[in-house]
């Protein structure tokens, strides 16, 4: 097991510390940044909309053990099961994958390599950290459950004109829909990678929409192949133009491809934020049985 690379407790106490760390990284470039806030118990729910503001990421995660911690009485066993909650720079969200990665990472850095249980406001969850013998961060996570249904043609609509696509732009094998993997999203397919490096939209118009219809992201995607797709998702939802890397929208997508039957062979990779100039891997692996979680792994970077 890895050793924490500092003192994690004074007297059996968590001490407070907010890291930076970069989940989904492509190597040591790129991912999508993330604040970790990790203490003895959470802070008022202002106060972490305030640091999460202040952090100015997508998303910043607060951690803190589900259970008191013991106090006294020999050596402390690192703590199994935490309470957790995302916040934006301008709203809490139920669920955030690249902030759960960056969280998994920031625990084996602390308390050693291992699976965690994760408390969130509309599930529970799990995560693991690790190196490699490299010296490189990876973690893992256990999504919510998921699920899918056909995206109602007036919204498809209006989602297609925010980004000034047409139906003709859309790829028929995989159809809009609204996706869940612990949190809710839109996702349009497109049928060429050229039409997914030209997203632009208005930003107060998508926030409006996204807020509107509780989409945490509209996840636009494109197949390269049937395991390997390229993604963009925008966030105007949370206070955030475009995110680089995206763990929820990529489990609830992996759930979709899975309802539909698409040839996935039990697992498919994702490219985000490449158009951003912060390529970020993904990676997925999809059981057969419908609804059920999705593992999504990926590298990550101090910062």
């Amino acid at each position: 097991m890895t050793q924490p690379e500092h003192p994690a407790q004074a007297d059996g106490v968590i001490t407070t510390e907010l890291t930076r760390i970069a989940a989904f990284a492509d190597g040591e470039q790129g991912g999508n940044p993330a604040g970790v806030w990790i203490g003895a118990s959470l802070p008022a729910a202002s106060e972490m909309q305030r640091i999460a503001a202040e952090v100015g990421f997508s998303e910043t995660a607060f951690a803190a053990p589900l259970s008191a911690h013991p106090s006294s009485g020999g050596a402390h066993p690192a703590p199994r099961e935490w309470r957790v909650r995302y916040f934006s720079p301008e709203a809490e969200v139920p669920f955030c994958g690249h902030a759960t990665i960056a969280l998994g990472v920031a625990l084996a850095r602390r308390f050693g390599a291992g699976d965690v249980g994760l408390s969130l406001s509309q599930a529970a969850i799990r995560v693991s950290g690790w190196q490699d013998e490299a010296g490189q961060w990876l973690a893992a996570l256990q999504s919510p459950l998921t699920r899918s249904q056909p995206a109602p043609a007036d919204v498809v609509r209006e989602a297609l004109a925010l980004f000034g696509y047409h139906a003709a732009d859309l790829d028929p094998r995989i159809p809009p829909a609204l996706i869940h993997g612990g949190a809710d999203h839109l996702v349009l397919a497109l049928n060429s990678r050229e039409a997914l490096r030209a997203m632009d939209y208005e930003f107060a118009q998508g926030q409006i929409l996204m807020r509107r219809e509780g989409w945490v992201t509209i996840l636009l995607s494109h197949a390269e192949s049937h395991q390997l797709f390229h993604t963009r998702n925008p966030f105007a939802y949370g206070g955030v133009y475009e995110d680089a890397a995206t763990g929820a929208a990529t489990a609830a997508f992996a759930g979709y491809l899975r309802d539909l039957r698409w040839p996935h062979g039990g697992m498919i990779d994702l490219i985000q934020g490449e158009d951003m100039g912060m390529r970020s891997r993904l990676h997925a692996e999809i059981p057969a049985e419908p609804g059920s979680s999705i593992r999504v792994s990926g590298k990550a970077r101090l910062m």
